[in-house]
Parts: C-alpha cells; structure tokens; sequence
C-alpha cells in the first residue's frame, strides 16, 4: 500500500508521517496555476517575484533534504485535485493522502477539491493542523466563536490555560518512493510567466529560502551573535539584517515552525538569559497565532471591505493616489523609502508597514484592500491572515479595541529615522539634504533645496497630501549631527516615550502616533 501527502511543508512532515503506514509515502508539492493570477478585488499579480524566488529555494532545499534522508519531492504545476487524481490513478493502491489544513476561502476550496476526489476514489484523507504555536484543540475557548476580538486577552488566556506542544524529532531515514515514478521539474520563474528579481545589496533581508537556511539564521540569531537578547530594544529598526528576527518569509512558507522557535527560545532562556526581548519574540509569535485564529472565527469577513466590525466607511478607489503610494512617489520622504524597499527587495520592516498603511487608509482614504492587496503581491513573507487581519487593522476594522487610531509620518520618521539615514537610502534623490531635515523637504527654502540639488515636483514630488498635525513636529526636528537613533543595529536602547507599549502600534493610548 502507498499514502502521499501534498502541499505539505517539511517542518509538518513529522506530524503527517505519525498519521501514515505504508509501504511508500510520496511527498508532493504542487505548483498551482491559481496562485499566478490577479488578486481578487483588484488584478493586481497574486504571486511576486521576490516571494516566487523564496519558494523556489525552499522547494529545491526541501527536495535535497528529502535525497538526504532517502526519499525524495514530486513536483507537478497543475491545480492539486487534478494532480492528485492522476497520481492515485497512476499509482492504484493508494491508502490515504494526507496535506495540512489552512484555514482561508481559496484554501479551503482546494482542500475540498482534494477531499472530493479522494471519496470518489475512495482514498482515505488525513489532515493535520501544525502551522501556529498553540494548537487549534489546545485553546482555552469551547468553541472558535468564542475567540476574544481583543488579542491581549486572547494572550493571557493561551498564556496561563494552554501549553506549547513539544516538537517530533527528525527521521533519520523516510520511505522511499516507489519505482518509476517521476520526480518532476521544479520550475524555473519563467516557467510560471515571472521574472527574476534583482539583487538589491540594501535589502535588509538578503536571505534564501529553505529549512537549512532557517536554522542557519536562527543559530546566528539566537547562539552566535545573543541578538535574540536585545531584540526588543532593536526590532523598529530600519536598516540591516539584525535589527530583527527576519524569521516571517520562512514562517510564512513552512520552513520552520513556531513552536521549534519557542523551545529554542526557552532552551536559549535556560541556557543564556531571560528577559523582555527573549519573552518578546514569542509574544510576536503570539500575535500570528491570534490572527491565524481570527481567520478561523470570521472566514471571508477577513476580506470584505466592511471588516470584522461591518463598519461602511466611503473609501475612495483613487488610482492616481494608490499609483503614487505604491511607487513610492508620495513626496513624503518616509512612506516612499519604506515603498521602494518593498518594490525593490519583497521586504519592509514592522514599523514600515504599519506607517505605510496608515497613510494609506487615514491619510489619503483609499479602500484598505488596495493596500492588503500590493502587499500580497509583493511581500517575501506574505501570511494570508496576518496580512488581512493587520491591513483591517489599520483601516479601524478589526480587532483594534480604540478607534480613530492614526499615524503621524513626521513624527514617526523623526522618532524612527532620526537623521534621516533610512529615508537617503531609498529616496536617493533626496541625499543632498542633510540630517532630519530629508523628512520634509516641502518646509526648506528655495536656496536650501537648491544647495541640495533638489527641486520639487521635477527631481521629487511635491507631498501628494500633508496632514495638518505634521507642523507640530517640524520645529522639533534634530540638529542633523551625529548618528541616527536607530542605526544599523537598532537603537541601544528602547525610546522613554516607547516603554511599556507592548507592541506600540497596538497598545499605544495615543490616536497620534
């Protein structure tokens, strides 16, 4: 007898083979034609790049450690339910198929296709639930539907009446596949009508994809280098590799899990130090988990411009303006650094992210799902619900227990890019204007600009909108001397003004952030 499992990702291959016994297992990774078309509400491409080039490189890594070990991947390009129906065909005398749930429409969708078939075929299906930190059983609540809307008591609950699954060990040696079956191309990015990324060396994640090169981050992150110790200190950072874990892309993919995070993180508790930044990196795992279960709880609601809250809010559909914010040719120095990061690279930090959605929603007005949308489409690290769930978020729409809430870009860019380093990195045009001054270009004088070689609206765009409470920060500006607050490492210590927030976007009692 024979038992394949698709879709799978190799950090959940333990799990599945505890639920198979048979003579073969025949790991399958399909390459679905949906996942290369436009998104839903607006065309936008689904699948980027930079984010293809990731799955490639996992994909490829997944098949040698699978050569490694004794067996190996299948890879077909074809919609799964259609691939796993030829397989069981081809093969006869398959026992089960086994894959990992998800929890979105699209998904959804997908894994009934595969469950059809299996029953028509009368083909055993096991799945298995493996991509959060807490299991789905394992939550202090009697049913999805009592899931908090407010995420810290969705922590306090887990924290103090749910524990943390131990992780299986890796099988030395796994099943072969059977004789004669093809092992399959992986594709190259023109084989799915995309082209290769450049190489940008400012990218502050210039990783590859795949498990090996996972555990190879997290022992520098965590064994070689004691970064994992400061990180609450360093992750707003905005410039270099270690401001941060960076370990969401791989999360994202499944090349590694978040509970082989968190028994890493308390062995290195036992082993190093215990404090707020070790404590830190599971609360942010934390708050994928709660996402991943919002999804659960609200299914399509997650997408639907009214949010979990069913607020109607007159969004503008503006294309001029979403044109301009996605290309990074907003005029406001911040958010168009932290854009043609993104567009340059497939990454953008934390903080980036939330200062770039709130302009986007509260500044210029536009439907949040243009934003959740580009961001889908371009991001390393795309999560379906964690990328919902915070652009819902930042609209006013989700899980967020205070309204109103609503960045401010000068201020933000002083506190985060305080000599204006980040902003001279990715809007070279503006390199000629020295220290903080770069945040706003549009207050210098005419014979500065021109020291500067700048000249708004032909060498930098005039700012597209300029919120009235932005002056309050202009004349608090820092001298330009010395270096900036945040550096390459992060600041050496967290801000006064930003102790004791939790997660600042989420807890911070000002609505003027």
């Amino acid at each position: 007898m024979l038992s394949f499992c698709f879709r799978f990702h190799f950090i959940w291959f333990n799990c599945i083979l505890r639920t198979l016994n048979a003579e073969y297992i025949v790991p399958l990774y399909c390459f679905d034609p949906r996942h290369y078309v436009g998104t839903y509400n607006y065309n936008l491409p689904k699948t980027g790049p930079f984010r293809l080039r990731f799955l490639l490189d996992s994909i490829r890594d997944l098949r040698n450690t699978l050569l490694s070990k004794g067996s190996n991947l299948v890879v077909r390009q074809g919609k799964p339910e259609e691939v796993v129906a030829d397989l069981i065909k081809q093969l006869g005398s398959v026992s089960a198929v086994a894959f990992h749930e998800e929890v979105t429409s699209e998904e959804l969708n997908v894994e009934k296709g595969v469950k059809d078939v299996c029953a028509q075929m009368k083909v055993k299906v096991h799945t298995c639930w493996g991509s959060t930190l807490y299991h789905r059983d394992d939550l202090p609540f009697h049913h999805i539907s009592r899931l908090p809307d407010v995420y810290t008591q969705f922590r306090k609950a887990v924290e103090t009446q749910s524990r943390v699954r131990p992780v299986f060990p890796t099988p030395e040696q796994l099943k072969p596949l059977p004789s004669g079956l093809e092992e399959g191309a992986i594709p190259t990015a023109e084989d799915l009508q995309q082209t290769e990324p450049l190489t940008d060396p400012r990218s502050a994640f210039p990783c590859s994809g795949g498990e090996s090169q996972v555990l190879a981050r997290l022992k520098h992150y965590f064994w070689d280098t004691d970064a994992v110790a400061t990180y609450k200190e360093t992750r707003n950072g905005l410039i270099g590799v270690d401001y941060s874990t960076k370990f969401a892309p791989w999360l994202a993919m499944g090349c590694i899990s978040p509970r082989y995070i968190y028994h890493q993180i308390k062995q290195y508790e036992k082993e190093r130090t215990a404090n707020q930044s070790t404590y830190w990196v599971i609360f942010e795992l934390l708050w994928r988990d709660y996402f991943k279960f919002v999804g659960v709880k609200y299914g399509n609601r997650l997408f639907q411009v009214k949010g979990l809250q069913d607020k109607s809010i007159p969004w503008k559909k503006d294309m001029k303006l979403f044109n301009a914010w996605k290309e990074g040719q907003t005029g406001v120095p911040f958010v168009d650094a932290n854009m043609r990061e993104l567009a340059m690279t497939g990454f953008m930090s934390n903080r980036g992210r939330q200062n770039v959605a709130s302009f986007l929603t509260k500044d210029l007005g536009l439907d949040w799902r243009m934003g959740a949308e580009w961001f889908e489409y371009l991001l390393i690290d795309h999560d379906v619900c964690s990328n919902y769930g915070n652009w819902l978020y930042s609209a006013g729409i989700g899980n967020d227990p205070r309204e109103n809430r609503k960045f401010n870009m000068i201020k933000q860019g002083l506190d985060y890019d305080s000599n204006g380093d980040y902003v001279r990195q990715w809007v070279p045009e503006l390199q000629g204007i020295k220290g903080a001054d770069v945040h706003t270009p549009w207050t210098l004088s005419t014979a500065a600009l021109s020291h500067a070689h700048v000249s708004l609206g032909e060498t930098y765009p005039n700012p597209i909108v300029i919120a009235p409470e932005w002056s309050r920060h202009v004349n608090k500006k820092p001298s330009g001397t010395g270096p900036s607050q945040r550096g390459k490492r992060g600041p050496p210590h967290t801000p006064k003004q930003h102790r004791d927030r939790g997660i600042d976007f989420y807890f911070s009692r000002s609505k003027n952030l």
